[in-house]
């Protein structure tokens, strides 16, 4: 079952209409004082194999509380899941 608003898996019918993003909102269990870094890491994708490999992730709109992830793919390429891991530095 796919996570409720994932779009990645939906070519346009105009593929050069742009990217597709998927943005999904972390919590911190413990708030920071500042926002802090925020690093991301793929851990795993599921892509048709007849596309490209396109995928990028970031971390966005980061506070002290959260940061949203955002997964992307562009033209053609059909991405059934993407996992990732985070690791969060502040003072």
């Amino acid at each position: 079952m796919l996570t409720p608003g994932w779009n990645l898996d939906v070519v346009p019918a105009d593929s050069a209409e742009g990217t597709r993003v998927f943005r999904s909102t972390v919590l911190f269990n413990n708030h920071f004082d500042t926002p802090p870094v925020v690093h991301l890491g793929l851990t795993g994708f599921d892509i048709d194999h007849r596309d490209s490999g396109r995928l990028s992730i970031r971390a966005t709109e980061i506070t002290a509380t959260s940061f949203v992830a955002e997964i992307a793919t562009w033209r053609d390429t059909r991405v059934y899941s993407a996992g990732f891991s985070w690791l969060a530095l502040g003072a």
